[in-house]
């Protein structure tokens, strides 16, 4: 209900109504059944826009940090987040990991679209960096396919550090499934899921024309920091 209440009657017509977001391809999202939503990652309102323009619920994972603030603003943040469909996940790997892969098996399994951003964290230039193999393992193991999801100008609506956005036309296409049943049974090969994921990111950028670079965009980030 209060999922409902945010994207159809608080937060959902007034985004709209603001940024005019449009999409393309809304059609290749299956009308049933889990699927995971593939998408590039330019900015923090991402994990908003998207689910507004999907006729069905999304469930993204999010930081557990979102969900743990105090007083009144770490109340708001809590809610926004739970109302916008995100469920908290601790990143700081190892079991972590297996918790988050655990998390969106279950939302799979349940028949729910799941959001998912491969690229692990939003990209620091607008580039689009290597994929982490955690979606190819997802894929196989709930027998799903994966829609590759391009977002549009929602870095220039919200940069990276900025608090409030700037009112400007945003944007979402969405490819075709991607179906890689013929891989069943191979989700502890590494190469495949490498491969698999390769291929996911192939799509992405033929579908959004980004600047790819073939590293991780946690260590540009790194190295960006360092130099700072």
């Amino acid at each position: 209900m209060f999922y409902w209440l945010m994207k159809y009657v608080v937060v959902g017509p007034l985004v709209k109504a603001i940024f005019r977001p449009w999409i393309v391809g809304r059609r290749n999202v299956p009308a049933e059944g889990g699927a995971i939503l593939a998408s590039n990652h330019l900015s923090f309102v991402d994990s908003v826009i998207l689910p507004l323009m999907i006729d069905r619920r999304v469930a993204f994972l999010a930081k557990s940090d979102y969900f743990t603030g105090k007083g009144l603003k770490g109340w708001a943040t809590r809610m926004f987040f739970k109302g916008t469909g995100q469920l908290p996940i601790d990143r700081s790997g190892g079991k972590a990991s297996e918790a988050s892969l655990n998390t969106g098996l279950q939302v799979l399994g349940g028949g729910e679209l799941l959001g998912i951003y491969p690229e692990g964290t939003r990209s620091p230039d607008g580039k689009l960096y290597r994929g982490r193999t955690g979606i190819a393992r997802m894929a196989l193991e709930a027998h799903v396919p994966v829609v590759p999801v391009v977002m549009v100008d929602t870095d220039t609506m919200m940069p990276i550090g900025q608090r409030l956005p700037n009112v400007v036309r945003v944007g979402v296409v969405i490819g075709e499934p991607l179906d890689f049943s013929r891989f069943a049974g191979m989700e502890g090969d590494r190469y495949i899921l490498r491969s698999i994921t390769d291929e996911i990111m192939v799509a992405l950028q033929r579908l959004g024309e980004q600047q790819y670079d073939d590293v991780y965009a946690s260590t540009v980030k790194d190295r960006l920091t360092s130099a700072r």
